[in-house]
């Protein structure tokens, strides 16, 4: 069996439809997760803007602490994308 495309080079283990399929369900779901997070930023912006400018921690104020969060979200969701997506959709990964 030849795994080769046409013009010689081989094909990625990671392109099966499954596994994209599988893959971008995945990082779909946690983009939601993260636009829920930062529309709370940014609803707060545009309707509490007194409340951002309270410091309920060290002196820090929430638009300050928000925005710290919003940019620990993002690794740790990649984090979680990575941890998700390993496994291909010929390990039992993937499919239905």
């Amino acid at each position: 069996m030849n795994d080769d495309k046409p013009g010689g080079t081989p094909v990625h283990d990671d392109h099966h439809p499954e596994t994209v399929s599988r893959n971008a369900r995945v990082g779909l779901g946690l983009f939601v997760v993260y636009l829920v997070l930062y529309g709370g930023f940014m609803a707060l912006n545009a309707f509490f803007p007194n409340k951002m400018g309270e410091a309920p921690f060290g002196g820090l104020n929430l638009a300050v602490l928000y925005g710290l969060l919003l940019m620990v979200a993002a690794f740790l969701l990649a984090l979680v994308y990575v941890f998700l997506v390993r496994r291909r959709a010929e390990d039992g990964g993937g499919g239905r």
